[in-house]
């Protein structure tokens, strides 16, 4: 490590512990505790992305990538602080242990991909599993962590910056969010359009293959229960992970202020089915959400949703035992979504990203749309997130103008 690399390390970790210290974030964290509990709030809001890569601030110096991955998270943070939307900015950062996976992917098979010449552009992919004999190469996942690495990360990041901010252990299976989704980890395997025709062509196979994914994510969260390596920093929720009803995220690990293991039903967690948008209710049903709900089942609360239409949907949603959130995307009819969810779970509104901020800025197309679809939310439980921003056209102001506008509609 060069001095140099501690030195901007340091002075990003100090700025960052003064935004963690306002007052604010206690302020959001009691209104997020009451939004996700059901209670009346306004609607928080909470930018999710922010074109970071077209911002002059996102510009690295530190030489050693493991510093660089760090350096970008603080500098993210520092800037995101400027937006005044409902984010909050926990005092901790967090390193994330070894989790020990098969190189060529979670399944144990690669997936050659193909980018376009654009470094932000497209990909095709090449999925693995071509014949149905090919169900036997896939491993058995469990839950293994390098404890060695983990403590050689902790220790490093420690001696640059530990007393300035905690550092926070993330212990939690290699299986989760993205790499713990059928769904996603499907389409890669199968290939986006054979999937679908796999349910009408060889339905008894893909409910071979489904149901040996649903048992091996299973077993990394059960292995990662026993060890004792679900954390209080383990909530994910696509939002900020606070309720009456669960703890409170808080850091882990040999350097943190208290042991905070917990069982998976102190925690939130976040799944979604992006790939099956085109797939019926009736096929969906059978062919992922009856898979998804025994990994969901034994966690505390759950939100599901992230760019899929679920208009049609959201009946079939009701069996997930916890829900508690779902995702509106800009492809699903918010009026209908908001009459279906009603009051009995948060509605996670997500206006397309092309009209609030992409291309052009025009305050009073954003008023009319936010107009327009919280007012066909009536009394539900809305909050507003705004993702998957690919550019601002090289506008820094953009979004918080863009939070502006939301502040003065919501109000």
């Amino acid at each position: 490590m060069t001095k140099n690399d501690i030195a901007i390390l340091r002075d990003l970790a100090e700025r960052y512990r003064e935004i963690a210290a306002d007052p604010v974030n206690a302020t959001r964290r009691d209104l997020w505790r009451r939004h996700n509990s059901l209670k009346q709030t306004h609607p928080l809001i909470y930018v999710r992305a922010f074109a970071w890569q077209e911002m002059p601030e996102s510009r690295l110096h530190c030489e050693d990538p493991f510093f660089r991955a760090y350096e970008d998270g603080l500098r993210q943070s520092l800037f995101r602080a400027t937006f005044n939307d409902d984010f909050i900015f926990e005092p901790w950062i967090t390193v994330r242990a070894a989790c020990i996976t098969p190189s060529e992917g979670v399944w144990g098979l690669a997936s050659p991909r193909t980018h376009s010449e654009d470094p932000r552009g497209s990909f095709v992919w090449d999925p693995p599993l071509k014949a149905e004999e090919d169900l036997d190469r896939l491993i058995e996942p469990h839950h293994v962590i390098d404890e060695v690495e983990t403590a050689r990360r902790v220790e490093k990041l420690a001696d640059a910056i530990g007393d300035i901010l905690t550092i926070n252990v993330d212990r939690q299976p290699a299986y989760v969010v993205w790499d713990g989704d059928i769904s996603t980890q499907l389409a890669y395997l199968r290939g986006l359009e054979q999937m679908m025709w796999d349910m009408m062509d060889r339905p008894a196979w893909l409910h071979r293959l489904l149901a040996r994914m649903r048992d091996g994510i299973l077993r990394t969260h059960e292995e990662a229960e026993r060890a004792g390596d679900w954390m209080l920093s383990s909530h994910q929720n696509q939002a900020m992970p606070y309720a009456e009803e669960l703890p409170d995220p808080a850091p882990s690990g040999p350097l943190a202020p208290i042991p905070t293991s917990v069982t998976r039903d102190r925690l939130w967690v976040f799944l979604a089915s992006q790939e099956t948008t085109a797939v019926g209710p009736k096929l969906f049903e059978e062919f992922m959400l009856r898979y998804q709900i025994p990994i969901m089942a034994p966690f505390g609360l759950v939100a599901y949703g992230c760019c899929e239409d679920l208009t049609r949907k959201i009946d079939l949603l009701r069996q997930i035992p916890n829900l508690r959130r779902i995702a509106v995307s800009p492809m699903a009819d918010v009026a209908k979504c908001a009459a279906l969810i009603g009051q009995d779970y948060v509605l996670s509104y997500r206006p397309s990203p092309t009209d609030m901020v992409g291309y052009g800025w025009n305050p009073d197309k954003v008023r009319e749309l936010l107009v327009r679809d919280l007012d066909a939310c009536g009394d539900c439980h809305v909050d507003i997130t705004l993702k998957d921003v690919e550019t601002v056209q090289g506008d820094p102001d953009r979004v918080r103008r863009w939070v502006d506008v939301v502040r003065e509609v919501t109000a």
